[in-house]
């Protein structure tokens, strides 16, 4: 008679090779052992196992001058805009989404009067049409560096085009945020880098560098001419 209960399953989730490191994801389910009306003892498992390089900007540059990885830009058409690798594959993640049902329409008020109006992000939502454009650009047996701002899209991307065939894929840890200038040859009107900042972050940053400049200057006009400030400070009506 066959023993009851349930299988049992295990991750493996952080392995290395070579200089890079590798994100496996290894999911072991195992049927739990039992014996047939012959007597045999009998065991199933199911081994499912997916790999992605993790790596930093010097190592994706390696990647790509060396062992001939592929970009494909996976951010938004705005940021990609301001700058980018130059000769990427751009396929964004997300896509605007310009709908017009009542729900997306107040989504989409809501979104422009806070994070579009302080960061400059579009309203988006995931492009139905992902997978396959990439797969229409290069075959799931290329070397793929996906690259995006801060890294989140860029995971997510590298596990749909895994789930599709694709094999070598790599991501840029923490993204391109943390690429130092002139790691890669750049398309654009600022450092990549700098990509992501738009909006109100970017005038209050304007602002705080402006005023901390006045100050600075202040205080050593009070330290180097103390009677000439003393002077000046007695002429302001209290």
């Amino acid at each position: 008679m066959a023993a009851g209960g349930l299988g049992s399953c295990c991750w493996s989730t952080l392995s290395y090779t070579s200089n890079f490191r590798i994100r496996t994801s290894s999911l072991v389910v195992k049927a739990p052992q039992g014996r047939l009306v012959t007597g045999k003892p009998f065991r199933r498992s199911f081994v499912i196992k997916a790999e992605v390089k993790y790596v930093n900007g010097e190592e994706a540059k390696q990647l790509v001058t060396v062992e001939g990885y592929s970009v494909v830009d996976v951010r938004d058409t705005s940021q990609f805009e301001r700058a980018h690798i130059k000769s990427c594959y751009h396929v964004p993640l997300f896509i605007e989404n310009k709908d017009n049902d009542i729900g997306t329409i107040i989504k989409r008020t809501l979104h422009n009067n806070f994070s579009g109006l302080f960061y400059g992000l579009p309203f988006t939502k995931p492009n139905p049409e992902f997978v396959q454009t990439v797969k229409s650009q290069l075959p799931p047996n290329s070397k793929v560096l996906i690259v995006c701002q801060e890294g989140l899209r860029s995971a997510a991307a590298a596990d749909k085009l895994d789930e599709a065939g694709f094999e070598n894929i790599a991501c840029i840890t923490s993204g391109l945020q943390s690429v130092k200038p002139g790691t890669f040859e750049s398309v654009g009107s600022t450092e990549l880098q700098d990509a992501g900042k738009a909006g109100l972050v970017t005038v209050q940053g304007d602002i705080s560098r402006v005023l901390g400049a006045i100050l600075v200057c202040a205080f050593l006009f009070i330290t180097f001419f103390p009677d000439l400030a003393e002077k000046i400070i007695g002429l302001i009506p209290v």
